[in-house]
C-alpha cells in the first residue's frame, strides 16, 4: 500500500511541477535505485546517434571539444580543465583559457591544450582504444586541458583535497608509482564536472567505466560500483554554466559534432541522490524534493544487546512518516556505519574493552531525514583469554650473520595482532608476520630462539619451546663482491629490472652500492642507493645474504613475476634524479652500472655505446660466472627473448668449490593453475612450500623418475618454494592461479 500511495503521490507531482527537459518524456521517473540507472542507461544510449571520431573523421572530438568547452567571454578560446588562473603568472599549467587555435599538433609545444580523458584509458576494462570509436570517443567526458596538466594527472584515480587542481595528499592508490600513487584532485571548480562525466560512463558503458576503478572511495553505502567520493562532489559542486552549454550542444544533432543524448546528472544531480543514495543534490527540476517536505518522526526507544568482544546489536522503534518511511541510517560515534530497512542492525568489527556511542536516523523515498536518536552508548566486552602458543618453530636460511625463523599461526577467541621473537631470552622483534629474519648476528655462535602470541588487548601467550640455530663460520669461498645477475628490458611499456645478486659465503651490507645509468651512453647519471629505504619494499633490508638476490624494478611494472620479487621500487618521484623512475627507465641505449662507493665495480651494455644494443632483451648472467666484470662481455650472458620474466628473483649458479655450491631447479608451470607442478630434478631433492608469511605447508621429495607434487590443495596465491639437495639449494616464488 505504501508503494502505491507513494507512486500516486510523486505522478500528481510530476503533473504540477514537471520541468525537466523533453528528452526525458519517454524515462519512468518515477523510478529509483538501479531501476531509474538501466531507464537512463537506455535513454542515453539509444539517443547516442552520432558516434564521434577521435581525430581523423569529421565530425571528431576535437571539433566538438572546441565548441562545447568555449569561453563564453571570449569564442576564441577554449576553457581548460583543471586551470583557474588568468594568464597573468609565470605558470602556463593553471591557466584558465586558452587559444583555440593552440591545439596540441604533438609537435612537442608546451604552450597548448589538448583533450584529457576524465575516465583515463588504462583504468577502463578493456582499456579504452582511441581507434575504436566508443567509450574512448565519447566527448561526454573529454574536455579541453593544459597538456602539461593533463600529463600530470596521466591516469591516477581522483581523490580528496581543497583549493585548486593538485596531486592528493589525503588518498592514495595502487597505480604508476606503485602502491602509494597520490591521487589526483581536479579543484573545486571542477570536482562536481568530473564527478557527473564518472557517473555518465558508469551509466552508459557499465562495468567497462566502473566508478571504483577511477576514484578513491567507498562503495559500502551504494547499491552497486558507484563511490561515495562522486556522490559527495556532485553535492558540493553545483552543475556550471559550461556544463549546462555542453549537454545543451550534445543534446542537438543540429550542431555539427553533438552525439544526440545528454548527460543526466548535469539535468538534474539529483537523480544520483535517486539511484545512489547519499546527502540530496540539487534538485534541478524540483520534482523530487518540492513533492514531500515532511521528514520521518524520530527514532525512539534504542536500546543496546547481543554484546560480545567486537560486536554489539542497536534495535529501535519504528518511525512515521506521510508518505512511507524506506530505512534507517546507523551512526558510531557520529559516523554512518551501517543502512538497513529493519529495526535492528548488527554493528561488528569493534575493538574490545571500548565505549561507543550510536545513533538511528531516518529517511524517506524523497531523502528528508528525521533528527538523529538520542545518544546511547555501550562498551564491548573485556578480552583476558591469551592466544595459544607458537608451533612449529623452524630456522632456514642460515647464514655467518643471519637466520630466518619461521612459526605457525596462533588462535585467539579474538584474532592474533602479533607475535615477538626472543633471542637468547631478549626480545628481538615484534611483528604481524608468521616469520623474520634476525640478523647482525655472530659467527659460529649458537642462539635460542622462543616466540610468543599476543592479542589486541596485550594478552601474551606462554613462549614457544626453545629452538637452537647456529650460524656458519662465514669461511670465504673467494668471492668477496656482489654483481648484476639480471637485466630486464622488455618490448615496450615499464616491465623493467635489475637483479644483484651474493654469491660469496657472508652477508653483504647495501650501504655504499648503487647503480646508475648512462643516458643514451653518455655521462653515469641518476645514482640509486640500493639502500634508499623509502623505495624498499621492506625499510629494514640492508643487507644480501648469501646466495640470494636483491631486485629493483620500475614502478610501472606490471608482471607478477616483478612485483611478486621487488626488494626495491622506483617510482615517479616528483625530486629529482627519479622523477621519470630514473635510472629504472632504461631503454636499451642505457648502459647499467653497479657502484660501490661511487666506483664503477660491474655492468650492463658496453659504456660509451649510444645504440640500443641492448634493447628489447633480457640478460641473465651465466651460471659459471662469480664475480663482477666493468667491461661489458656478451659471452658472459645468457641472452634471452624480450619479456622473460620467469626467472628473476632467484639466480643459478655453479661453482668451482663444490661445497658451496647451490643451484636452481627448473619449476613449470608456473604460474600454474592446475594439479600438479613439475621439477626438472637429476638428483633427489627436497621439496619445503611456505606461504609468503614463511609458514611451512607442504614438503615432498622429487627424483628423475618422481618428479611432480600435487598442489591441486593449496589456496590460490604466492608461495616460496625451496628445493634442496645436499648442499645445493634454491628458493622460487610459485604463483597458484
Amino acid at each position: 500500500m505504501i508503494k502505491k500511495l507513494t507512486l500516486l503521490i510523486l505522478i500528481s507531482s510530476f503533473s504540477v511541477s514537471f520541468s525537466q527537459e523533453s528528452y526525458y518524456n519517454d524515462v519512468d521517473l518515477t523510478l529509483y535505485g538501479t531501476q531509474l540507472k538501466e531507464a537512463l542507461a537506455t535513454k542515453i544510449t539509444a539517443s547516442h546517434t552520432r558516434v564521434l571520431e577521435y581525430t581523423s573523421g569529421r565530425p571528431d572530438v576535437w571539433d566538438a571539444t572546441r565548441a562545447t568547452d568555449e569561453n563564453p567571454n571570449n569564442t576564441n578560446e577554449v576553457i581548460l580543465f583543471y586551470g583557474w588562473e588568468d594568464g597573468s603568472d609565470q605558470d602556463d599549467t593553471n591557466d584558465r583559457a586558452r587559444s583555440k587555435n593552440l591545439q596540441d599538433s604533438g609537435n612537442g609545444a608546451t604552450f597548448v591544450w589538448n583533450r584529457e580523458h576524465v575516465f583515463p584509458k588504462s583504468l577502463a576494462n578493456p582499456i579504452l582504444d582511441t581507434d575504436i570509436p566508443g567509450p574512448a570517443t565519447d566527448a561526454h567526458h573529454l574536455r579541453a586541458a593544459d597538456r602539461s596538466r593533463n600529463s600530470a594527472r596521466n591516469n591516477r584515480k581522483y581523490g580528496r583535497g581543497t583549493g585548486t587542481s593538485k596531486y592528493s595528499t589525503l588518498d592514495f592508490h595502487e597505480g604508476l608509482d606503485g602502491p602509494n600513487t597520490a591521487a589526483w584532485y581536479p579543484g573545486d571548480e571542477w570536482k562536481g564536472d568530473a564527478a557527473r562525466m564518472i557517473m555518465y560512463m558508469y551509466v552508459h558503458y557499465g562495468s567497462v567505466c566502473l566508478p571504483t576503478a577511477v576514484g578513491v572511495g567507498s562503495k559500502q553505502f551504494t547499491p552497486d560500483e558507484m563511490i561515495d567520493l562522486f556522490l559527495k562532489w556532485n553535492v558540493e559542486d553545483p552543475v556550471s554554466e559550461i556544463e549546462k552549454a555542453r549537454n545543451t550542444y550534445h543534446g542537438n544533432t543540429q550542431n555539427y559534432a553533438a552525439q544526440g543524448n545528454r548527460n543526466p546528472f548535469i539535468d538534474n544531480p539529483y537523480l544520483a541522490t535517486r539511484i545512489w543514495g547519499g546527502d540530496s543534490a540539487e534538485d534541478r527540476w524540483g520534482i523530487y524534493t518540492n513533492s514531500d517536505t515532511e521528514a520521518p518522526t524520530t527514532p525512539t526507544n534504542v536500546t543496546l544487546n547481543n554484546i560480545s568482544l567486537n560486536a554489539i546489536t542497536v534495535s529501535w522503534t519504528a518511525s512515521t512518516d506521510n508518505i512511507g518511511v524506506t530505512g534507517y541510517n546507523v551512526y558510531l560515534d557520529g559516523i554512518l556505519t551501517t543502512q538497513t530497512t529493519n529495526t535492528s542492525a548488527t554493528i561488528t568489527d569493534l575493538n574490545t574493552n571500548t565505549t561507543y556511542s550510536f545513533t538511528v536516523v531516518a529517511k524517506d523515498l524523497i531523502n528528508n531525514r528525521s533528527t538523529a536518536s538520542s545518544a546511547v552508548n555501550g562498551s564491548t566486552l573485556q578480552d583476558t583469554q591469551a592466544p595459544s602458543i607458537p608451533e612449529n618453530v623452524t630456522i632456514s636460511n642460515i647464514t655467518d650473520s643471519s637466520f630466518k625463523v619461521s612459526w605457525s599461526a596462533s588462535t585467539d577467541n579474538n584474532t592474533v595482532n602479533g607475535y615477538e621473537v626472543f633471542v637468547n631470552g631478549n626480545l628481538n622483534t615484534t611483528t604481524e608476520a608468521l616469520s623474520h629474519t634476525v640478523s647482525g648476528l655472530a659467527a659460529s655462535t649458537t642462539y635460542s630462539i622462543e616466540i610468543l602470541a599476543k592479542d589486541p588487548d596485550n594478552n601474551k601467550s606462554s613462549k614457544s619451546t626453545a629452538v637452537n640455530a647456529t650460524t656458519t663460520n662465514g669461511a670465504s669461498n673467494g668471492i668477496t663482491e656482489l654483481f648484476i645477475s639480471e637485466y630486464v628490458e622488455p618490448n615496450g611499456g615499464n616491465n623493467k629490472a635489475i637483479e644483484i645478486v651474493n654469491l660469496s659465503s657472508a652477508t653483504i651490507n647495501l650501504t655504499g652500492y648503487s647503480i646508475r645509468k648512462q643516458h643514451n651512453g653518455g655521462s653515469w647519471v641518476d645514482d640509486l642507493p640500493l639502500d634508499k629505504t623509502d623505495f624498499l619494499v621492506d625499510p629494514s633490508l640492508n643487507s644480501i645474504i648469501p646466495n640470494d638476490v636483491f631486485v629493483i624494478i620500475h614502478a610501472g611494472s606490471a608482471a607478477s613475476e616483478l612485483t611478486s620479487n621487488a626488494d626495491l621500487i622506483v617510482p615517479n618521484n616528483e625530486d629529482a634524479p627519479y622523477k621519470i623512475a630514473s635510472p629504472v627507465n632504461f631503454n636499451g641505449n642505457d648502459p647499467v652500472g653497479l657502484f660501490k662507493n661511487g666506483v664503477l665495480i660491474d655492468i650492463i651494455g658496453e659504456e660509451g655505446n649510444s645504440s640500443k644494443h641492448i634493447e628489447n632483451a633480457t640478460y641473465r648472467r651465466k651460471s659459471t660466472i662469480s664475480e663482477p666484470n666493468t667491461s661489458f662481455d656478451n659471452t658472459e650472458w645468457d641472452i634471452l627473448s624480450a619479456n622473460t620474466f620467469d626467472d628473476i628473483g632467484s639466480h643459478t649458479s655453479i661453482l668451482s668449490t663444490k661445497s658451496n655450491a647451490f643451484k636452481s631447479f627448473r619449476m613449470f608451470p608456473n604460474p600454474t593453475n592446475g594439479e600438479y607442478v613439475y621439477f626438472s630434478a637429476t638428483d633427489t631433492a627436497t621439496i619445503n612450500i611456505y606461504t609468503v608469511l614463511g609458514k611451512l605447508v607442504s614438503t615432498s621429495v622429487v627424483t628423475k623418475n618422481n618428479n611432480a607434487i600435487r598442489i591441486s590443495n593449496l589456496p590460490k596465491g604466492i608461495y616460496l618454494v625451496k628445493i634442496s639437495s645436499e648442499k645445493k639449494y634454491s628458493t622460487k616464488k610459485l604463483i597458484i592461479n
